[in-house]
Order: C-alpha cells, then structure tokens, then sequence
C-alpha cells in the first residue's frame, strides 16, 4: 500500500491503473478530496474508490457513495472490516486464473441507454427462464452481454455453449448444433453430441442467428416449443433443458418482411429484446473501457508499469470505431504490444485511429453520428408487429 500526499499525482497514478483501490479523504489541498473521487470515477469507472470521512462530513461522503465511490467509513469508528473491504474489491477486478473480469465500464457506462441494458440484464432478465435476442452492430459486446446473464442466472454454474452461425459453414451447422448418428452422412464415423445437447442444464448462446438456414430455423423453433432435439440420422427425440439466448447484427424484422426468417421463430427468440448502442453514439465510455484494456494486456504481456497518455485518449475520442468495443480492444492491445516506452502515446496507437481528427473532417456525417439516437433501432421489432423487451 502507497500513501501519496499530493492529489493531482493521486489521480493521474490511479487513473492509469497502477492501483486496484483508493482511499481518499474527503478533505485535501488542491484538487479537493471529493473532487478527486469525482475526477477518479470520471475517468476510471472500474475502480474500486472509498471516502474516509469524519462524523461531520458523512452526508458527504454518503452522496459520493451514490455516484458509485464503492463505500465510506468514518475515521472514528473502529470499523475492522473495512480494510477488508478494500482488499475485496481489489481483488475482484481478477478472476481465477488472473483474467479480469468483465469490465465494469460496461455495467456502468456513461450512456444511459448501455448502462439501462446491463442494469436490466443482471437485476430482471437473468432471473427469469426466457428466450433473449440481443442486436448490436458486430463488436458492441453482444457475446459479453449474454455470459452476463448466464453469470448472474440460476444457471451460473452449467455450462455456456457459444456458436457463432456466421463461422460455420451451412452444410455443417446442422450437425454441429444438434449432432449427428453413426453413419448419418459419409464422414459420420461415430455418434456425436451437438452444442444443444452439451448445453444442456445451461445456456446456449446463438450467435448471428440471422444467418441460419430455413431448414435450421425449423429445427430450433422446435427446440424452442417443445424442448427436444433430433440428431441427424435419428428420429429419437432427446430432451434438453436450456435458455437459449440469441445474437444478431442484422436487422431481423426486415428478414421477416423479405421471408428469409421465419416470422414465428423471431417472436420465439424476441421474448425478451436487448440492443446495444454502436461504440460512436457513447465516445463518453471510450476512456474507461480503453484505460480497462490496458491494465488486462498489460498483465498479460508483462508490462506493468505501462500507462496511457492523455494525448492517447483524446486520440481514442476522436475516432469513431466502426469496429465498436472489439475494434478499440484491439487497438490497445497492439498498443501495449508496440509501445517503446512505459507511456503508451498517441503515436503508438494505430496509424488509422491517430489520424482520426482528419478523418472526421473530411467525413463529417460520421462526427453527427456520434451524438445520434437512431429512431431506426427502436422502431425495428415495432415493424414486426410486436415492441416486448426492454
């Protein structure tokens, strides 16, 4: 544990991750004690932050509370549990195996509508049994939106079966998705057990589910009705309990129109509706989620000392990420690959995404869509004929 007396090194050093907690008096010089916790959950909304207060300033630090500091404790009150408070929550942002877990910025974004979809996927949708579709354009964190369901679910502790459609070619997702009997095709040498079968008891996780076939979609309506399952080459119903939670960065409803998707299985798979705003209409979480990215590679990678620039982050800003949360993944992790230095700086960012500002310039609808709420997304399902979900 460090004691640092200065404020402003206070924050630039937890900002850039070199420690899993901080605890701040509410009262200090320049910048002010609530100011930096302000600052801190601002400009890193993973990290864990307590108020050390005295009995006088505890409304204070209680409404420092509300805005996401993780606790308080008055100075005195012999509260034994607090240093152990503290090292819980520096110790959660690791799981086993030393992955991180899922980034807190996601639970917490900036964007109200982000922040409304995970608030309603782990405090209503993971509790019920029902189908979910989730849309999103590729790479807002649809695959991350669903493991958090199954996390939070009575289901937690079966398995998590992902299938992305789109990867597999169609003569053998069939197979692939409800398995197959010894000699039901050349090639057939043995039974073999589908993803459904293997999810059984868990969940089942459909990616880009608008890329199946109609003989598929058939089938998985069946799945969905009736709960069984009939492996190629067998007539054998088999039971299989699993939510089945679904992906799709198609606009389905319009599938439904031009008859490439079946109708009754869309409403089948739209019980529940989740969607995920694109990473430019909410540039005010690109900060978080890159300074997020950057303390997991730099684990990874053996970098520890490594830091993000400021000059970094306004670079981030001003890109617009058609690629979303993988695309800005990616750019960090190269970042931290290539940086020469322990400060990762705008030059060693990706030579597209430093060069954002001029992109944008001669681009600009792609500036206006930043700020955009697409009436498009929201009507989507409505042009099906049915607005359920969230």
């Amino acid at each position: 544990m460090d004691v640092l007396a200065d404020g402003g090194d206070a924050f630039y050093a937890a900002r850039d991750g070199l420690y899993d907690a901080v605890v701040s008096e509410t009262v200090l010089p320049d910048p002010g004690g609530k100011e930096l916790i302000r600052e801190l959950l601002a400009e890193a909304p993973g990290l864990p932050v307590f108020a050390w207060t005295a009995h006088g300033r505890a409304r204070d630090a209680f409404e420092l509370a509300r805005l996401s500091a993780r606790d308080y404790v008055l100075k005195d009150e012999d509260d034994a549990s607090f240093a152990g408070r503290i090292l819980e929550a520096g110790e959660r942002g690791t799981a086993p195996g030393g992955m991180p877990e899922l980034p807190f910025t996601q639970y917490a974004s900036r964007d109200e509508r982000t922040a409304q979809v995970f608030r309603t996927a782990i405090e209503r949708v993971a509790r019920a049994p029902s189908t979910v579709l989730i849309s999103g354009e590729s790479g807002t964190g649809k695959e991350l939106l669903a493991r958090t369901i199954h996390r939070m679910s009575p289901r937690r502790d079966q398995p998590f079966v992902a299938v992305n459609c789109a990867a597999l070619p169609e003569s053998l997702i069939e197979s692939e998705l409800f398995g197959h009997e010894k000699g039901a095709f050349t090639g057939a040498a043995g039974r073999r057990i589908g993803r459904f079968e293997q999810a059984d008891g868990g969940t089942f996780f459909l990616d880009e589910a608008g890329d199946l076939s109609p003989a598929v979609q058939a089938k998985l309506l069946r799945v969905l009705q009736e709960r069984t399952i009939e492996r190629i080459g067998s007539n054998e119903p088999v039971e299989v309990d699993v939510r089945v939670i679904a992906a799709t960065n198609v606009k389905l409803a319009a599938k439904v129109r031009s008859g490439e998707f079946r109708e009754d299985l869309f409403y089948r798979l739209s019980v529940i509706d989740l969607k995920l705003p694109p990473l430019r209409e909410r540039p005010e979480d690109i900060a978080g989620l890159a300074h997020y990215f950057v303390q997991r590679y730099r684990r990874e990678l053996g970098r520890e000392r490594l830091v993000l620039a400021p000059e970094a982050v306004r670079a981030l800003r001003a890109y617009v990420w058609p690629g979303n949360v993988r695309e800005l993944e990616n750019a960090i992790e190269r970042a931290v690959v290539f940086a020469p230095r322990d400060r990762i700086g705008a030059e060693d960012l990706p030579e597209h995404v430093r060069g954002a500002d001029s992109t944008v310039a001669k681009q600009p609808g792609l500036r206006a869509a930043r700020g955009a709420r697409s009436g498009d997304e929201g009507q989507e399902n409505g042009d099906a004929g049915d607005t359920r979900g969230s």
